[in-house]
């Protein structure tokens, strides 16, 4: 393991493309701590982001990974830039001549893919702690130490999505062509949707639940938005008379289709590599 991703970083480390991405990536992670310097004073409205609890502990593990989850797309961009470079210099050709089988290659690239998420899962957690021991207003340790699941879905998450950009960009090649495959796989799962609606007796809630079967939607299941969970938006609600029920816990179902269809993208990459003629 440790040889192949000394093969995968030493490729890195020559791709100035992709170490920009990386640093833009990792920047904007740290970049969460400046939503703590939102604040703003409109006559008697004073507004600061520390002070309406979205750092507090647990919260800010759910706020934050959540946050973290969106900025993922630009580590996306290194996966399927890293295989577009292995067709683009035949380094892959290469590889396969130097001895490497091509299951050592395939695992070499899902090694990085690991490797990315739990380097963005350790950088979000440091992140969140520090901020959560100079901003919260909860700061027992069985408190801090709740909610610690949202760090684990965020790496399963993180290794789904680009596990998926993985094989995408072994099947088209070219990044950018990688990168709008994933998109038009978007649209697809949102129409697949809508098919289910349309020809199914079914509701809206029963044809969610049936898209949430399908690999975006899962990994998009594994951290729902925290916006509502918050205190402040609760209390709003409850004034006009209305009740937030929504189950914001990471689910075992959601956790075991990602993982199923992580599974699912790396082998299909190697039976693609497999079968072409390189």
């Amino acid at each position: 393991m440790l040889r192949l991703l000394t093969i995968e970083f030493h490729k890195l480390k020559y791709n100035r493309a992709s170490k920009i991405l990386s640093i833009i990536y990792f920047g904007l992670l740290a970049g969460i701590a400046l939503i703590a310097a939102i604040k703003f004073d409109i006559g008697p409205i004073k507004f600061h982001m520390a002070e309406i609890g979205i750092f507090n502990f647990p919260y800010i593990w759910h706020f934050n990974t959540y946050i973290a989850s969106i900025l993922k797309f630009f580590l996306l961009l290194v996966i399927v830039s890293m295989m577009s470079n292995e067709y683009s210099y035949k380094t892959l050709k290469q590889n396969l001549i130097d001895g490497l089988s091509k299951k050592e290659f395939v695992l070499s690239k899902f090694y990085a893919v690991i490797a990315f998420a739990a380097i963005s899962t350790l950088f979000v957690f440091v992140v969140s702690l520090i901020l959560g021991l100079f901003y919260s207003d909860f700061n027992e340790f069985a408190i801090i130490t709740s909610d610690l699941e949202y760090l684990f879905a965020f790496f399963i998450k993180l290794v789904g999505f680009f596990s998926f950009g993985l094989f995408l960009g072994i099947l088209v090649k070219r990044s950018a062509f990688a990168v709008g495959a994933m998109v038009v796989w978007y649209i697809i799962e949102w129409l697949i949707l809508v098919l289910c609606k349309w020809i199914l007796p079914i509701t809206w809630e029963q044809g969610f639940q049936i898209k949430g079967f399908l690999p975006l939607e899962a990994m998009s299941n594994l951290i729902k938005e925290p916006g509502t969970r918050l205190g402040a938006v609760k209390s709003v609600v409850s004034q006009i008379g209305e009740q937030i029920t929504k189950n914001y816990a990471v689910q075992f179902i959601d956790v075991l289709i990602v993982s199923i269809w992580t599974f699912i993208f790396i082998y299909l990459s190697f039976v693609l590599l497999k079968k072409r003629d390189l």
